[in-house]
């Protein structure tokens, strides 16, 4: 009763671009009506081995131009397109948490070679963007360990657009990197981890949903450069195990392969948000997160200490 006749609500905005976020913990705590599920995760990934990408040469289509293949892991086509070039990377090992660092990196490596490859039939096509959709929860359609990349011509993808003009807007209207002062701002309240040179770890002051991480690089480096592709790959271990977080998003924005003057201040920046228990019945996302403003359950400052 105490918890919930004296409740702490804490509001955030960042008024430059006006992403908000609402904390209140008693809402993690709420009631959940129906049945518990009585079945783990790693069963659930167990019995589907076998699926289409456990074969992914006779499993998934190969693009006009072949396959792209890493170090452990293979690009095909995806058959559901969302964009003129769409891939799917699909790892050798179906369980989706069996990562490593340098299967991280290769993500990424594989993922750029995709799109460059991609891009010399298609010269237009030069808005690149890798997403990582871990488990149902978290979207994935398909269990075996994949993520996507997507390339398309015209207006970045409406995420990277919209903070391409709003560094541009804050620029011109206060003279400062956009960028850099949101660095400054998470650094100045202890939400900040210095990684590998010219890279930062942020616990996000405005996530969109549970403990939200947001590495970013140095303005110029490539999301292939080792010291960005090691630190998500460190942090993302972490993210697992010293978090123990199973099912996630995760997203790398990056200005166009051939970029213009006006995306000279945007680096390459990973987001990463937890999507709850892969088993849980609720949607972590409702009417809120699509309409008004998110509602964040857990604590940035404990996250940035568990990451530490």
């Amino acid at each position: 009763m105490e918890a919930v006749r004296e409740q702490v609500i804490v509001k955030v905005m960042n008024r430059a671009t006006l992403d908000p976020t609402i904390f209140s913990r008693l809402r993690a705590r709420r009631p959940v009506d129906g049945p518990s599920h009585a079945r783990d995760a790693a069963t659930e990934i167990a019995d589907t081995e076998g699926d289409p990408f456990c074969h992914p040469e006779t499993g998934t289509p190969a693009d006009t131009f072949g396959r792209i293949r890493g170090t452990r892991l293979m690009t095909g086509a995806n058959a559901a397109l969302a964009d003129a070039h769409h891939a799917v990377i699909v790892f050798d090992a179906h369980d989706p948490l069996e990562f490593d660092a340098e299967l991280v990196t290769d993500i990424l490596a594989t993922g750029r070679a995709w799109a460059e490859r991609a891009r010399t039939d298609d010269p237009a096509s030069v808005n690149y963007l890798l997403i990582w959709n871990c488990l149902w929860r978290a979207g994935g359609s398909i269990i075996h360990g994949h993520a996507q990349a997507l390339l398309g011509s015209g207006m970045h993808y409406e995420r990277v657009e919209r903070l391409r003009r709003d560094a541009a807007s804050y620029a011109e209207h206060h003279g400062g990197d956009l960028v850099e002062e949101l660095i400054a701002v998470h650094r100045s309240l202890g939400l900040a981890i210095e990684m590998d040179d010219g890279v930062t770890l942020l616990a996000n002051l405005t996530p969109r949903k549970e403990r939200e991480l947001v590495l970013v690089g140095s303005a110029g480096m490539e999301e292939t450069d080792p010291r960005f592709a090691h630190a998500v790959g460190r942090t993302l271990v972490a993210y697992r195990d010293r978090v123990g977080v199973q099912s996630f998003n995760l997203a790398l924005w990056r200005p166009p392969l051939a970029h213009a003057e006006d995306w000279v201040q945007i680096p390459p920046i990973v987001h990463l948000v937890d999507r709850g228990d892969p088993l849980s019945r609720p949607s972590d996302i409702g009417a809120m997160e699509l309409y008004g403003t998110p509602i964040v359950g857990t604590d940035p400052y404990e996250l940035i200490d568990a990451l530490r």
